[in-house]
């Protein structure tokens, strides 16, 4: 009997019996090939425990075809949503944290939609054997298109897929200990790593764990290999190669809804919004019962302004899963949005009811009381999140949600407290991360007071903070880049303008190296603040055009420009959507919000 008919009839015996659910043991062992075998697409990599001459390896290619296989024998590829932290460069005022969009945005939900499920055995892969190494398409067509899952661990598999689950109903708190358990089974899970990382409540541990994740990754298998090298590129704000990573995994896996969705995540998060609605359409297409892409192709629909196909996506979402909080929290977004701040609280009452502890209702909830006018049942509502706060990412949103409500009412004194408070609760575990995140928002409110001296300051210690840190050296890049927009912001406050300019210009040549889309339009902000400050009318508004125009303070820029110019009907059209932007609480909005619709009630009147 040659290799590869041993090896075929013992892969049969072991599909068999995953199948089966029943134990399979290695009978004898596999002949050893007359000659050095042809390259090969099966690689079956026994664990590190067993002695050496067990090892079975041919070349180094990884089949996609190993689902049914007991994990302990094969790497497959384990697929992670690619999470971005370009948020920081994305606006200076937007502090980094976990979103229930899938994007980094101010102080909500990490989406935490992760892996594939497996699909069986296929033959066709086992001839593969004859052919040469490294076709990854076919690889997936022996599983019908679907990325698989496996571990060492059958065990830590399920553990993993239960966390999973949890985490794709924005329910990441509870799928802690389904990543820790399945962590502790295989140590070397690397989708477990990234998962864990995605889902971690602090900055520390998701770089720990999405470290921890790299270090593995020439370990798995190509196709993991991809996740986990996108989830780099995003962290290190390389948003080109994050894309190459993921238009890759699309091509190799395009009948797979959670590479759809990963893909449409990248560009929600570059504002493609167009490209983002086509790939969760996708997802729903290829799943329709895949709840997370109704959710996040409702925040789409939503940023579009087509407000009735986002609820209708959200109606679906809530249809799917409707004992789960978080479709009724969306849903209260939207109505949020909309200025339906009654009905929006209903929405977030209904979910709370579901979950008390579920914190985006909490703060979304903060919201609606805001900008109903009940500022103090707002601060409430985000006292009592921090009281029953069951970890520190909980305690310290509450701590910004607070910021960001003493912020509307017009108290950045209070709020730079509350930032000292966020602060420490950071500094405890030495999260360099967030406390970094918090200087840079300290930094933002002195701006706007201005005490541009003391915010200066800040933005410095939070600079030499990250260069001084054991942070990627991407991540240090994206940091210095930053650093230049905000020493911009703080020359255009002084009315310096060549300085402004020339960090201006640093920046942008920054943003243009790595493609960053979102970075590029930071620079048109900056070119439209410089030349509105300079009077150059037309200059300013097609600049801020270019810029991003999901941050209110930009819309309400375009509105004064368009007043100094003499076009009071385009001036009142962007100071209305300014007014009344109606986000999740954040900073850039409580800077503008209240004297935006004090001007738009003057007008009125």
């Amino acid at each position: 009997m040659d290799l590869t008919s041993a090896l075929y009839g013992q892969v049969r015996l072991i599909a068999h019996s995953a199948i089966v659910n029943k134990p399979f043991t290695l009978k004898s062992p596999l002949p050893a090939p007359a000659r050095s075998p042809a390259p090969c697409a099966l690689r079956l990599l026994i664990p590190s425990r067993l002695p050496q001459q067990l090892f079975v390896i041919f070349r180094e290619s990884v089949p996609q075809s190993c689902t049914h296989i007991p994990s302990w024998l094969c790497k497959v590829p384990r697929l992670r949503l690619v999470f971005s932290l370009d948020v920081i460069a994305l606006d200076s005022q937007i502090r980094p944290a976990n979103s229930k969009e899938g994007l980094p945005m101010p102080r909500n939900k990490t989406m935490q939609v992760l892996l594939a499920a497996s699909v069986v055995l296929s033959a066709a892969a086992l001839t593969a054997c004859n052919q040469s190494s490294g076709n990854a398409s076919s690889a997936a067509a022996a599983y019908g298109g679907k990325l698989p899952v496996t571990s060492r661990s059958e065990q830590a598999k399920q553990e993993f897929l239960q966390g999973r689950d949890l985490s794709e109903r924005l329910l990441g708190q509870e799928s802690l200990q389904h990543f820790d358990k399945a962590l502790s089974l295989d140590p070397e899970f690397a989708s477990a790593e990234l998962a864990r990382a995605n889902n971690s409540p602090t900055a520390k541990e998701f770089f720990d764990h999405l470290k921890k994740a790299v270090s593995l990754a020439d370990e798995a298998s190509d196709g993991e290999k991809l996740l986990i090298l996108a989830n780099e590129a995003g962290a290190n704000g390389d948003t080109a190669k994050q894309k190459g990573y993921l238009d890759k995994l699309v091509t190799t896996y395009p009948n797979d809804e959670r590479a759809q969705f990963n893909l449409a995540n990248y560009y929600f998060a570059q504002q493609e919004l167009a490209p983002a609605v086509e790939h969760y359409r996708k997802a729903t297409e290829i799943a329709p019962s895949y709840s997370p892409a109704y959710n996040v192709l409702g925040y789409a629909y939503r940023q579009q302004g087509d407000y009735t196909s986002a609820e209708r996506a959200f109606k679906k979402y809530i249809d799917l899963i409707p004992n789960d909080p978080n479709p009724y929290d969306s849903y209260a977004e939207l109505l949020l949005k909309m200025g339906r701040f009654e009905d929006s609280q209903a929405q977030y009452h209904r979910a709370l009811t579901i979950d008390p502890h579920f914190v985006p209702s909490h703060f979304g909830l903060s919201g609606a009381l805001l900008y109903a006018g009940k500022p103090t049942e707002a601060q409430a509502e985000l006292q009592k999140m921090a009281d029953q706060s069951r970890n520190d990412g909980e305690l310290r949103t509450a701590y910004f949600g607070i910021a960001v409500v003493v912020s509307d009412s017009g108290k950045p004194d209070e709020a730079l407290h509350m930032m000292d408070k966020e602060y420490a609760v950071a500094e405890k575990t030495n999260d360099v991360a967030s406390m970094a995140a918090d200087l840079q928002a300290k930094g933002n409110i002195l701006v706007e007071i201005p005490r541009y001296d003391e915010a200066q300051r800040q933005f410095d210690r939070s600079f030499q903070m990250i260069q001084a840190s054991g942070q990627s050296r991407g991540i240090k890049n994206n940091a210095k880049l930053l650093h230049h927009f905000n020493l911009a912001e703080i020359a255009i406050g002084k009315k310096d303008y060549a300085a402004a300019k020339a960090h201006a210009e640093e920046f942008r040549q920054g943003a243009e190296a790595t493609k960053n889309s979102a970075q590029v339009k930071q620079f048109h902000e900056l070119e439209g603040r410089i030349a509105l400050g300079e009077k150059d009318y037309d200059k300013a508004i097609a600049e801020l055009q270019q810029a991003n125009l999901q941050n209110p303070a930009n819309l309400y820029r375009l509105s004064q420009a368009y007043q100094a110019k003499g076009d009071s009907d385009k001036a009142h059209e962007y100071l209305i959507q300014a007014a009344n932007f109606n986000s999740l609480p954040a900073l850039n909005y409580a800077f503008i919000r209240v004297k935006a619709q004090k001007l738009a009630a003057k007008e009125k009147a």
